[in-house]
């Protein structure tokens, strides 16, 4: 698993043996990160990444916002529950000496909270098939973690609806995984 553009264009990111505790996570492989990145900065939703305040709800290695951070978005929250994930995570800002604009939340993303900066750009990465992205995405949206006309990036193992409060915009498949793109109502 590496960082595929931007300023650390090639860096190898830390990623769980088949041995280690944890080893259930499921990353965001680079290719599909590779064809999410092209979707997002092809044009159809203007320049979500350049200066984007990042959120990563169940961010798992980290990947997702550390390859935002590196094709220049300004700063980035990553939340993750898992004690290894978030071991992987602590390695992987510190592999892209993002320790200045990633801030790491071991917390449950479906009880957020009150926020203190809005995202514009939401990567939302749960475990298949359980029900946790629509709560997760409600707990942000209320804590105010998510700014108005935010872009919602949501990877499932089927499409996503648009729960309430958002708009679906467009839906993509790579494989086993689907992506829904979301824009928060203004």
């Amino acid at each position: 698993m590496r960082i595929i553009a931007g300023r650390n264009r090639g860096l190898t990111l830390a990623a769980l043996g088949k041995g280690d505790p944890g080893a259930h996570l499921r990353p965001t492989t680079d290719r599909v990160r590779e064809a999410l990145f092209n979707t997002l900065s092809g044009g159809r939703f203007g320049d979500p990444i350049t200066d984007a305040v990042v959120l990563d709800l169940f961010a798992g290695t980290g990947a997702l916002a550390l390859e935002a951070l590196s094709r220049g978005a300004a700063r980035a929250v990553l939340v993750e529950a898992g004690h290894p994930a978030h071991r992987l995570i602590v390695e992987n800002i510190a592999r892209c000496r993002a320790q200045s604009t990633a801030r790491l939340l071991r917390r449950d993303a479906t009880k957020l909270g009150p926020a203190d900066t809005a995202a514009t750009l939401v990567f939302l990465d749960p475990p298949y098939g359980k029900g946790l992205g629509d709560r997760a995405l409600a707990t942000a949206r209320e804590g105010g973690w998510i700014a108005p006309g935010a872009l919602v990036v949501w990877e499932e193992n089927a499409p996503q609806p648009a729960p309430p409060g958002f708009a679906l915009l467009d839906q993509r498949r790579y494989g086993e995984t689907h992506v829904s793109f979301m824009e928060a109502d203004a």
